[in-house]
């Protein structure tokens, strides 16, 4: 499903990848969590792409407070369309998530107890970036303040994925980036045959060690195999 991702970079490989003519600062981080300020990739008309800082956890204009943000860090692929929190977002701002790699929890039994063990994926080619296709939305609180939001879109996992987990984040190639970072294109039926499984092998995964559990434990060295 995408419950902690990770983005370190480097800088400008990531706004070439992405053909960016704008950046928002932002710090290499390995252990992303919901709730946390991330970068997204949207496009401005007067602009072009740019990457701009939200917070993780989509909070509907309609919202009568921050507090749904909580439970909306994900969006099923299935129900876009149709569900009332994400329908418009869909239509009209949509954005791309950069990552290096994500972070997902296979249920495993031991001694006749079940616990969780972390697993990375990354892109199978070093150096690539995945685009989490994401959703924004700008809310405005009772005081005045404005925030904007984003949501992670995922869909059924591929046959890499199945082992570990039966979600994944829907991940879109370049040849896509145009039209779904385009506001103006609202064709939403050509949009959703694109929120398919990636092909597997075009990622790779390896068990990592439980402190990335907490979203605490920061640093490169969570990427490092079992």
């Amino acid at each position: 499903m995408c419950g902690r991702y990770v983005l370190y970079g480097p800088h400008s490989r990531l706004r070439e990848y992405f053909d960016l003519r704008d950046c928002a600062d932002w710090e290499p981080r390995y252990n992303i969590a919901p709730q946390s300020d991330i970068l997204v990739v949207r496009q401005r008309p007067e602009l072009g792409r740019v990457g701009q800082r939200v917070r993780w956890g989509l909070i509907p204009p309609w919202a009568k407070d921050a507090s749904i943000g909580l439970k909306l860090n994900h969006a099923r692929a299935e129900t876009l369309a149709a569900k009332p929190s994400f329908k418009s977002s869909f239509e009209r701002h949509r954005c791309l998530i950069p990552a290096n790699g994500f972070y997902e929890w296979q249920v495993v039994t031991e001694d006749g107890k079940a616990r969780k063990q972390p697993w990375y994926i990354r892109p199978a080619h070093d150096g690539e970036f995945f685009a989490l296709a994401g959703l924004l939305a700008a809310w405005k609180s009772p005081e005045g303040q404005d925030l904007v939001s984003a949501c992670v879109v995922t869909t059924a996992a591929n046959a890499l994925m199945a082992p570990i987990h039966d979600r994944m984040p829907v991940l879109l190639p370049a040849e896509h980036f145009a039209a779904w970072l385009d506001p103006a294109y609202r064709d939403v039926e050509a949009l959703s045959r694109w929120l398919l499984p990636a092909p597997a092998a075009a990622m790779v995964a390896w068990p990592v060690g439980t402190r990335v559990s907490s979203s605490r434990n920061e640093g490169p060295e969570l990427l490092e195999p079992l």
